[in-house]
């Protein structure tokens, strides 16, 4: 009776991870430094209608019930890291979740950069205690075990320090005047271990590897390196 029993309970967990997989769209996370160029990218695709594109959402950050969280990271790291980058995991954690019809969802950074880039640079600069840090890094293993936050491609848009620097400076947002060039430095750094040399943490999706040095009329031709691992799959969503 027991065999019987669990062949009856693996039929059923093998039948609800299908319909689990059938049901959820293919991920694409887009991740790489401060003005790599990631909205550019998600621009692109916009012209077609069965993808569901995700921006980081900062006007969330710069409005939780009326206090810009964003603005006060960057004016005392020291005192609002922990606070900001609760709310980040937060957020994020809402855009991964987010139910959709479509069959694919393409999300601007994820719940993973937030924490292996971020949240290790702040850890490292010493703007979280080990308490802090230790309380961001429970939660966040928890959701990674609890949570439908699977990611299937990730879309890495490399960069030099130098160049995101540049296009920082001339986008000119009031949050990120005070930065300078070294943050993005350490950051890009963070980046290219976790996603380019692989010896930070743990990819959890397939990487593709974009040369986002290039200018805006350059960029499109690196942009369709990606298009047929995100379009087959809309392809094959589509017609399941």
């Amino acid at each position: 009776m027991g065999s019987i029993r669990r062949l009856i309970l693996n039929m059923a967990n093998n039948l609800i991870c299908a319909e689990s997989r059938k049901s959820r769209p293919f991920t694409v996370i887009v991740e790489g430094n401060i003005g790599c160029g990631k909205t550019t990218f998600l621009n692109y695709f916009q012209k077609y209608n069965n993808i569901c594109v995700l921006s980081e959402p900062i006007e969330l950050w710069r409005d939780c019930r009326g206090h810009n969280l964003l603005g006060h990271m960057y004016e005392d790291p020291k005192k609002w890291s922990f606070t900001f980058q609760s709310y980040v995991q937060l957020t994020m954690l809402q855009h991964h979740t987010l139910p959709t019809n479509c069959p694919v969802k393409l999300m601007e950074r994820s719940i993973y950069s937030a924490r292996y880039c971020f949240v290790e640079k702040m850890k490292r600069d010493g703007l979280l205690s080990k308490p802090s840090a230790a309380v961001i890094d429970q939660w966040f293993q928890w959701l990674l075990q609890n949570t439908p936050i699977n990611v299937d491609l990730i879309v890495y848009l490399r960069s030099s320090p130098e160049v995101v620097y540049e296009r920082m400076m001339k986008r000119n947002r009031s949050e990120e005047k005070s930065v300078p060039i070294e943050y993005l430095e350490q950051l890009n750094e963070l980046h290219e271990q976790w996603l380019y040399h692989k010896t930070l943490y743990h990819c959890p999706a397939p990487v593709v590897t974009i040369d986002a040095n290039l200018d805006i009329s350059s960029i499109e031709e690196e942009y369709e390196k990606c298009e047929p691992h995100i379009l087959n799959k809309l392809a094959v969503n589509t017609r399941a």
